[in-house]
């Protein structure tokens, strides 16, 4: 498989997290490896504690020319400078936000694996749609977003598609064929070494 050919990576961060930690290894992972986009995600509803981090997070991207979405909290993209918003439940407000944040803003949205919430979310604006996650777990409500609905998305709509969620290093190599982003949080944020680990999924994404 050929560079070009190859997902690019979205890095989402942990939902809990000591700052000064993220800082250090947020820095290293984007020194590592060539990131499209970084995602925080915050279980936190701290409003200071997660201005802290958005704050130091968007330093540390812009710094790289690498965007910062954040996770539903749209009244701060503007605020704090950030580069848009992904939103956790499909088509809900794009057009409205859209019409806040400007046409330069990125709007992602979580669409499950339902194609009717990816195609409502495409028609209402959305710069991209992700669909996921890709492995059941005991966590969530049993949904898993198969092999299929990517390929038939790529096939059939033109809006860029992420993979997210439950990734496996034997799933890169078949999603990359059919996806354009492959984001990666928990996959590599529960290793010892998250810097090694993306090398492990970049590796397996090549084939």
């Amino acid at each position: 498989m050929s560079a070009q050919d190859i997902p690019q990576l979205y890095i989402i961060t942990p939902d809990q997290f000591e700052l000064s930690q993220l800082q250090s290894d947020m820095t290293k992972l984007l020194d590592a490896a060539d990131i499209a986009c970084v995602r925080l995600s915050m279980a936190s509803h701290d409003e200071d504690e997660i201005c802290r981090a958005a704050d130091a997070m968007r330093d540390i991207c812009h710094a790289r020319d690498v965007p910062i979405v954040i996770d539903g909290h749209f009244m701060l993209v503007e605020r704090l400078g950030l580069d848009g918003v992904h939103l956790p439940r499909g088509a809900r407000n794009i057009r409205k936000l859209r019409d806040e944040l400007g046409a330069d803003a990125i709007i992602g949205a979580a669409c499950g694996d339902s194609r009717h919430d990816g195609m409502n979310a495409a028609e209402a604006g959305a710069d991209y749609v992700s669909f996921g996650p890709l492995s059941a777990s005991s966590l969530g409500d049993g949904t898993v977003a198969d092999l299929d609905l990517f390929s038939w998305w790529s096939d059939m709509i033109e809006l860029p598609v992420v993979a997210e969620g439950g990734l496996t290093l034997d799933q890169m190599a078949p999603l990359a064929q059919v996806t354009d982003f492959i984001a990666l949080g928990a996959e590599i944020w529960d290793a010892a070494d998250p810097v090694a680990q993306l090398q492990s999924f970049i590796r397996a994404m090549q084939g």
